[in-house]
């Protein structure tokens, strides 16, 4: 189950398919685009989103926003695909319906 509020690391796992952290991170990364859209200061969204301290840590804080925001980005152009494809592919082995 994906958590509401989870930690994040300073670096996202990279792939070219959806990864075990992704699922995890589902919400993050929702919450990123987001605040992205509504124009959110990357330091406040850092902070609240990523748990991370601007203030104390600049370039890791804003390194971390940058990485997770790539990746939700990612998600949006082609994660997205996997997920409905995997969705497809469960319901065609429920139903017995081979494409």
């Amino acid at each position: 189950m994906t958590e509401l509020d989870p930690d994040v690391a300073d670096d996202v796992p990279w792939s070219n398919k959806i990864t075990f952290y992704d699922k995890q991170h589902f919400v993050t990364y929702i919450r990123l685009l987001d605040a992205e859209a509504d124009g959110a200061d990357w330091q406040e969204v850092a902070r609240i989103v990523l748990h991370r301290d601007p203030m104390a840590e600049l370039d890791r804080s804003r390194r971390c926003w940058e990485e997770h925001l790539k990746r939700a980005k990612w998600m949006t152009e082609h994660g997205y695909r996997q997920l409905l494809i995997r969705a497809r592919d469960a319901q065609n082995l429920k139903t017995g319906k081979l494409h």
